[in-house]
């Protein structure tokens, strides 16, 4: 049976009577109206509009603007109160004394005090004939007077024998008296207005002073004032950054200088897109304090870090501050001299490449001339690139060979094919087991240069691996068990790059490198530091700049780590003695010239018709293998013993590319070796038949296999 339910609300009628009765009972229950929805208060919401009307920019920006203007008002009446105080009293020669004792040049600090005392000699002076002015002044209007009613007077009298009329001896006088009179009404007329205007155009001179010197909060300027837009780089600003830049030293020692805290200063100068100063810290200050704020005082100087470049000169206790105008950085440089010049050669000797321009916005070229090269740099910020510029322009000169492998394997280098003696592309360990054969046979070449007589000039031979860790962390092994990779005396990459560095310079075989983000696995200590040029982009951290640079550089301000991943792209630090690097700085950073895919082609196709034809080889071909042992029992044939230098002879003209520039050395190498060492018979080295027989019957029952 189910229950019906009523609800009855107070205050309600109750239901009418049903026209059928319902069996079930009925259960009635009583539930309180719901609360009546009662009107706002007027206070409240006037509270609400208060605040609504205070949080609103429009409010916000006119409370600001109220504020600003009236503090340029006060603060333009102090400026220019302190004006006149400097004006009337020595406080500023005192000012500057204090700053030349805080700097610690007593010479300054003597030559100050004495201008100190010629200006209160002066003053003095200028007291003691105030003294005496009444009276001289008195003197002189009496004399003045006296002598301009004078010639008044005579003026008249001549003008009344001119005229014939006596009373024309006075007209000069009255005259005069007249025009008197009407420059007093004129006086009294303007008086009232001037009274009255007066102070509101004071008022207005003073405001704007104050606005001219931004003497406002902070908070309180325009917004372009505030984010920096365009604010000139002056003595006052680099100041107050330095003041402000949290070393209690420097802010001690600027505090007691004053605003004369420019003395520390050297002249502002204009660099390129940029400003440049040198700071002379006061005594207590080092100079590794202000560059490990560099963030702190771009900011302080309304820049963003990257903007802000610290650099240490030659001059002690000095920071050289490179300080960019707003977001010049993040405008491009223009197009290579290699692209917008088709008459461009090349000469590796003597030129230099066009590689891009400074920070000051003059051209920075790259000697390559005997100097090994290593660009590092995080993935994707332009290391290809910057490499692939360098050789382009040093492909324009005719003698230049390059063997070029490229670990990356995606066509950045495919334009060299025709040009390049080998090009080998390729990520695989198959393609590194390629680029380390192809480094190996420069070392032969380097190897059969050193040996040619004294004097002999070679033509350069560039051996560049882009992407080179790849090489460096190839975990493969050959037939002897040699890892390929590695950083160990057995790695056969390592170890040609080795080679190369040791004593290729002097025969004009040069070894360039490019690589990621170096590390100690994918990039070893000694073969970064065999590198003449090193040149780095964006990197992660300091210890990688400092892997990448050097010790040197980065201590003397070079900081790649600092250079922003993507926005800085193409943008890289440079440590060499073959670009020009301003006295006393380590590096210098240099914005690079981007050349892409279609011009880098028209650059190449030009170096092509400069040659006369070049076979690239895209892998390394292996000579055949030979048996030495078998090839010796071969030239000696049925001879009981035959002269070495027969055999050697014989060998070459057997098999000329294998034995062709064999030595007695290399002879005698393989036969005591094998146990048949040459010997002495009638005064001459000899190779014995019997004794070559027996070594290679020897060798054969053993199973062992001898093959140079």
């Amino acid at each position: 049976m189910s229950e019906n339910v009523v609800h009855l609300h107070k205050h309600a009628n109750p239901p009418a009577e049903p026209a059928a009765v319902d069996t079930a009972p009925t259960v009635l229950t009583v539930v309180p109206d719901a609360p009546p929805v009662r009107p706002v208060p007027l206070w409240v919401r006037s509270g609400r509009a208060v605040k609504t009307a205070v949080t609103h920019e429009r409010t916000r920006s006119a409370g600001r603007a109220v504020v600003r203007h009236g503090l340029y008002t006060f603060n333009g009446g102090r400026i220019a109160a302190r004006r006149a105080w400097d004006g009337r009293t020595g406080s500023r020669y005192e000012r500057m004394i204090r700053a030349a004792e805080a700097a610690g040049n007593l010479e300054a600090a003597e030559e100050w005090e004495e201008r100190l005392q010629r200006f209160r000699a002066a003053r003095h002076h200028r007291r003691m004939d105030l003294l005496h002015s009444p009276v001289d002044a008195a003197k002189g209007v009496a004399v003045g007077a006296g002598m301009s009613v004078g010639v008044l007077v005579a003026l008249g009298v001549v003008l009344a024998i001119s005229t014939g009329q006596a009373a024309d001896v006075v007209t000069p006088l009255t005259a005069t008296i007249d025009f008197i009179a009407l420059l007093i009404r004129i006086v009294q007329i303007v008086w009232g207005p001037a009274v009255t205007i007066g102070p509101f155009l004071a008022l207005l001179a003073l405001w704007s002073v104050g606005r001219k010197q931004h003497a406002a909060p902070q908070w309180a300027l325009p917004a372009n004032v505030r984010n920096g837009e365009g604010e000139p780089i002056t003595p006052s600003i680099v100041v107050k950054a330095l003041r402000d830049l949290g070393v209690p030293a420097l802010a001690r020692a600027i505090k007691e200088m004053g605003d004369a805290g420019a003395s520390m200063l050297g002249p502002i100068t204009i660099a390129g897109c940029g400003v440049e100063v040198d700071v002379t810290l006061p005594s207590g200050v080092s100079t590794n304090e202000v560059q490990s704020k560099r963030r702190k005082l771009a900011e302080n100087l309304t820049r963003h870090e990257h903007e802000v470049f610290i650099t240490i000169p030659q001059a002690a206790r000095t920071v050289r501050l490179w300080i960019a105008d707003s977001g010049a950085l993040d405008e491009p440089i223009g197009p290579s001299p290699l692209v917008t010049d088709e008459t461009m050669t090349a000469d590796y000797k003597k030129g230099k490449a066009p590689w891009g321009q400074d920070l000051r916005g003059d051209a920075a070229a790259l000697s390559l001339y005997q100097r090994h090269l290593l660009i590092t740099g995080l993935s994707n910020q332009g290391k290809t690139v910057a490499l692939r510029s360098l050789a382009l322009w040093l492909a324009l000169d005719r003698s230049v060979e390059f063997l070029i492998g490229d670990l990356k394997g995606v066509g950045d280098w495919a334009m060299f094919d025709g040009l390049a003696t080998t090009l080998i592309q390729g990520p695989t360990d198959e393609h590194v087991i390629q680029v380390t054969e192809m480094v190996e046979s420069a070392v032969d070449e380097m190897n059969r240069r050193i040996q040619a007589p004294p004097g002999t000039t070679f033509p350069a031979l560039i051996v560049l691996v882009d992407e080179a860790q790849m090489a460096f962390m190839c975990p493969a092994k050959d037939e002897d068990k040699r890892p390929y990779g590695g950083s160990k005396a057995n790695s056969r990459y390592f170890m040609a790059v080795r080679k190369i560095h040791n004593q290729g310079r002097a025969v004009n075989v040069l070894m360039w490198q490019g690589t990621q983000d170096p590390t100690n696995e994918n990039l070893p200590k000694l073969v970064r530091e065999g590198a003449h040029t090193r040149a780095s982009l964006a990197l992660g951290t300091e210890s990688q700049a400092r892997m990448a640079l050097g010790d040197k550089a980065v201590d003397g301000g070079a900081a790649p780590n600092l250079l922003r991943p993507g926005l800085d792209r193409g943008t890289l630090v440079v440590a060499s003695d073959g670009i020009t690097i301003p006295a006393g700085q380590s590096s210098i950073t240099v914005r690079t010239h981007y050349i892409d895919d279609d011009a880098a082609k028209a650059i190449t196709d030009r170096a092509k018709a400069l040659r006369d034809g070049v076979t690239t080889l895209h892998a390394i071909e292996h000579e055949e293998e030979h048996d030495a042992l078998a090839d010796i029992a071969a030239v000696i044939g049925d001879a009981t013993r035959v002269r070495t230098k027969d055999v050697l002879a014989r060998l070459a003209t057997r098999n000329a590319g294998a034995y062709g520039e064999w030595s007695f050395i290399d002879l005698k190498r393989v036969l005591d070796d094998a146990g048949a060492e040459p010997y002495k018979s009638d005064g001459v080295m000899v190779v014995s038949r019997d004794r070559v027989a027996r070594a290679l019957a020897n060798r054969d029952t053993d199973g062992s296999a001898s093959a140079e």
